[in-house]
């Protein structure tokens, strides 16, 4: 170099050089490694062709004809470099590789483009004007040319196993940072920013920066493939249309400048014209954009279903809670419905005698299946529930297949020409249910992906289906638990009373003409009605749910009057000071007195007196059963005395102990035993001490 450059022109050579001798470096060294196999040699070719365009603009110029043409070979090396990587050059086979191999073609005819133009400018004779007019495109066209590329990197980068982009990142960075420095060096150039004239001189440094990052990048694995899904060939199809119009139109605009002609008005009618007609075709027919959405999956995709999407939608559709959620059974109809783009459906069950019933709709077109209609089809469902085919009812209506291949489908749903697909719902070997699936408006021939995505789908729904079934089942059960608990206990109280109500009677036979008595008798009779009704009440559904008032309560008149209720039957003394206050459920805890002093007064001899002694502690209340009866082993107190129809005694119920528990629980109490067998038991209910304060309210079950 001469000693007269400016200090832009300097730093041009030095940094583009310094990129020359680093790639031809990376270059040297890679030779030693030797060359095996296709791809190594392209990498190589690329890194010499870059060294090449690289010394050639630090000795000629940037601008001049020879390195622009060495740059449009170098990007095709590397264009030619993602292709190979991508997968695509092996995948001629398959569908999926179609979409992607229009996007280099895209890309591959920008730089053909550039390559026609780079070798019209090194061979023949340009004036001024013409000199103009092709560095104006040459830049547009790499502007193009630049945005393809980061597209592909992007695609190829995105779509690769992550357990393959460690090898490859680096390189993808380093080329990423090369094209994207061109883009907006291009445009720059192509607006006529005079900043434009500075990235030129530290381009070079850029470049030679990409060197440490391709060194440090190891060789792809052979058998390493790229996975384009539908969303990103979608994407790179949108975005090299977007910049293919941007092409045409500059390239369209530099041509015809100075013309005369009015092209923007040409150009706007021929594109109003080419919309309309578009927007007449496809807009109003549902028809022409479920055709339209066909043809494009079969032509640019290998799979026709984008299986992470509809499978995150399939089942973020049947989860879907909240008070404005479907119930189950629509959302299910839905779920099927957005897989195949259909209007609506149906969802049908069998009872018990083998008929069909709708058990769910959503938007279904068809004709309306009323339930309770005798369907009977017990042949049908048991074949679908065996084999699980999907049923194909085009298919069926035009009798494809030999006799025997046919499913005995009923004949109401081949009459409905809505009906068009039916999807068996299979938990475990058993239909629960059968989705029919109304037709689009252009009815296409299944394929072996429906019919497999279909059937995978159909379990995942059956089983959510076979769930809601379990947890209803689980809750009527639970219900009838409930209701057969309470009936446990008035059975027991009910067994009380009887017992109560024959002792009356056979008193009354001897002492029928006593008046005391019989103002005694009327008003043990009364008793026992209120009691009857109460337990009545007790069995109605909102019993479990009452609202109970626990509140202070003195414990002199209610443990008398349980007390008093006993004494007929054997010796119950009241001890302590009954003059104290509790926070209590006065009816439960008499309830609860009474149980344990029935069940003391059976394990008691005759003549053995029960005692009911009242103490208090500083914040508690404790009213302590004692008989002096058979008593109970620690085994007997631990596993059995408070288990439903557990007892000791002839003909017990054994839900006495388990009923006082539960209603000193549910008032906030404790209930303690202490036994010795041949000795006596203890029952000790601890309470909280209360005075005539303000009631607190509790629920009580």
């Amino acid at each position: 170099m001469s000693g007269d450059l400016t200090p832009l022109a300097s730093a041009a050579f030095w940094t583009h050089a310094l990129a020359a001798v680093g790639f031809a470096v990376l270059l040297l060294w890679r030779l030693r490694a030797g060359v095996t196999r296709r791809d190594q040699f392209l990498l190589l070719a690329a890194y010499a062709i870059t060294a090449a365009w690289a010394w050639l603009v630090a000795i000629e110029g940037p601008t001049a004809p020879l390195p622009v043409l060495a740059e449009t070979v170098r990007n095709l090396l590397w264009v030619v470099i993602l292709y190979n990587l991508s997968g695509a050059a092996s995948a001629k086979g398959e569908a999926a590789a179609r979409g992607l191999r229009l996007v280099f073609g895209a890309e591959a005819l920008v730089i053909g483009l550039e390559l026609i133009l780079g070798l019209f400018a090194l061979t023949a004779a340009m004036t001024p004007e013409l000199t103009r007019a092709f560095d104006e495109t040459s830049r547009l066209l790499r502007v193009v040319m630049a945005a393809g590329a980061l597209i592909i990197i992007h695609n190829v980068y995105a779509q690769a196993a992550p357990s393959s982009r460690g090898s490859i990142k680096l390189a993808m960075f380093a080329l990423a940072a090369t094209w994207g420095y061109d883009l907006n060096l291009y445009t720059l150039a192509y607006l006529g920013a005079p900043l434009a004239d500075g990235l030129v001189v530290w381009r070079g440094l850029v470049i030679a920066a990409t060197v440490p990052l391709f060194a440090l990048s190891r060789d792809r694995d052979s058998g390493w493939r790229i996975r384009l899904s539908h969303a990103a060939t979608f994407q790179s199809l949108s975005l090299l249309a977007i910049c293919a119009y941007f092409i045409m139109m500059a390239f369209l605009a530099t041509a015809l400048r100075g013309s005369g002609w009015d092209w923007s008005r040409g150009l706007s009618v021929i594109g109003i014209a080419i919309m309309t007609l578009g927007a007449v075709v496809l807009l109003p027919s549902s028809r022409a954009r479920a055709w339209t959405k066909v043809k494009l999956a079969k032509h640019f995709f290998e799979h026709r279903y984008d299986y992470r999407a509809e499978w995150l939608r399939f089942t973020g559709t049947i989860g879907r809670s909240g008070g404005s959620a479907a119930p189950l059974g629509e959302r299910v109809i839905e779920a099927f419905a957005d897989i195949l783009d259909v209007p609506g459906g149906l969802l049908l069950v069998a009872d018990e005698s083998g008929a069909i019933d709708p058990a769910a709709a959503w938007h279904w077109t068809g004709t309306a299946l009323a339930t309770g209609e005798p369907r009977p089809a017990a042949d049908f469902w048991r074949i679908v529930e065996t084999e699980g085919r999907i049923l194909d009812l085009d298919s069926a209506r035009r009798q494809h297949g030999s006799a025997k291949d046919q499913l005995p489908i009923p004949d109401w749903m081949l009459a409905d020409e809505a009906a068009w697909v039916g999807v068996p719902l299979i938990h475990h070997d058993r239909l629960v249910g059968l989705v029919l699936l109304a037709a689009p408006d252009y009815r296409r021939a299944l394929d072996w992906e429906d019919f497999d995505l279909l059937r995978t789908a159909g379990r995942q729904a059956a089983s959510s289906l076979a769930e809601a079934h379990g947890q209803e089942a689980l809750a009527n059960a639970q219900r009838f638990e409930e209701f057969n608990r309470r009936f446990a206990f008035i059975l027991h109280d009910v067994k009380n009373l009887v017992s109560q109500l024959s002792l009356l009677s056979r008193n009354a036979e001897r002492h029928a003409d006593n008046p005391e008595f019989r103002a005694d008798m009327v008003a043990t009779l009364k008793g026992s009605v209120g009691k009857m009704n109460d337990l009545l009440a007790r069995l109605s559904p909102q019993a479990g749910q009452r609202s109970e008032r626990a509140e202070p309560t003195p414990l002199r008149d209610l443990l008398s009057a349980a007390v008093a209720a006993k004494r007929r039957d054997h010796d119950v003394r009241l001890l302590g000071d009954t003059s104290l206050w509790a926070l209590v459920d006065p009816l439960g805890l008499e309830q609860a007195v009474g149980h344990l002093l029935q069940n003391a007064i059976d394990a008691s001899p005759d003549g053995a007196a029960v005692v009911v002694r009242v103490s208090h502690d500083d914040s508690s209340v404790q009213v302590e059963i004692i008989d002096a009866g058979c008593g109970m082993d620690a085994e007997f107190v631990r596993h059995r005395l408070f288990q439903p129809f557990a007892s000791t005694k002839q003909g017990g119920f054994g839900v006495g102990a388990f009923e006082a528990r539960s209603l000193v629980n549910a008032m906030g109490g404790r209930l303690v035993v202490s036994s010795t067998p041949g000795k006596g038991s203890s029952f000790v209910i601890h309470l909280t001490a209360a005075t005539a304060a303000e009631p607190l309210q509790r629920k009580i079950a």
